[in-house]
């Protein structure tokens, strides 16, 4: 039977270790130290086995709530990944390809990923899954769109903070840019996401998607030399995958839509 004087130092124990738990900002060990305990003696472990047990599960959690940090400053409209994307609906992206760029080696060799195609064909899902991968290995992510990043560069340039912002979009890893094409950048817009571009170029990895050839990208770029450059730089060293004309969400809205009228 356990006695009084057992349990005292039972008590005094437990908050000695939360004690240095907190001290340490092991909140982990804190919170399921008891329960791993219990389990270790009910299983007869020893306590090198406990001890490893509850330094896997704080290991386990800080990793997660990395993550979790990783995927929430990556500014994600949607979390999007691999294993949501059908790729029996658009024959046209190549699997294998996508696969082995989740892998994120592209990223290490400062490469770049395009994908070109019509709306509706999972551009923008395929770009957030491979940029969510890469928060998942550990790398610092930012999703923004081309008109997003935009406007983010002339309020900057108003505020007198363009030196920094960019500097920021420098350092980080992985920039994905959204929706190249859909609309034409505004008066000096160009030459910062040009800026942007340049700093980036052999020094971090971008994902691009547009609706747009290369050959029509003055209508986003107006001056035809800046976008030839833009062109050239994010060309260079570049996976460009064409995700096709169909649009899988018009086919399955017209699913949707027969099948409703049907009743």
């Amino acid at each position: 039977m356990t006695t009084p004087t057992r349990n005292a130092q039972t008590a005094a124990l437990e908050a000695l270790i939360e004690a240095h738990a907190i001290e340490l900002k092991l909140p982990t060990v804190r919170r399921r130290f008891r329960t791993l305990a219990t389990e270790a003696t009910r299983e007869q472990q020893t306590p090198t086995a406990y001890l490893a047990a509850l330094l896997e599960a704080e290991m386990a959690e800080r990793a997660e709530r990395r993550e979790k940090r990783r995927l929430h400053d990556a500014r994600f409209p949607q979390i999007k990944r691999l294993e949501d994307f059908r790729f029996a609906d658009n024959p046209s992206v190549p699997q294998a390809t996508i696969a082995a760029l989740a892998e994120g080696s592209w990223i290490d060799d400062r490469e770049t990923v395009i994908f070109v195609g019509d709306s509706g064909t999972g551009k923008t899902m395929l770009a957030t899954a491979l940029a969510v991968c890469a928060c998942q290995q550990g790398r610092r992510v930012r999703f923004t769109t081309l008109a997003g990043l935009a406007n983010e560069l002339q309020e900057a340039q108003g505020a007198r903070e363009l030196a920094r912002v960019v500097g920021r979009y420098a350092r980080t890893e992985l920039v994905v840019l959204d929706e190249l094409g859909y609309l034409a950048l505004p008066d000096g817009a160009a030459e910062l996401v040009f800026q942007v571009l340049s700093e980036r170029h052999e020094r971090g990895s971008l994902i691009v998607t547009t609706n747009l050839p290369f050959g029509e990208w003055t209508r986003v770029f107006p001056d035809p030399r800046l976008a030839k450059a833009v062109v050239d730089r994010l060309t260079h060293r570049a996976h460009i995958i064409d995700t096709g004309s169909e649009s899988w969400r018009f086919r399955h809205g017209l699913k949707r839509k027969g099948g409703g009228s049907r009743k």
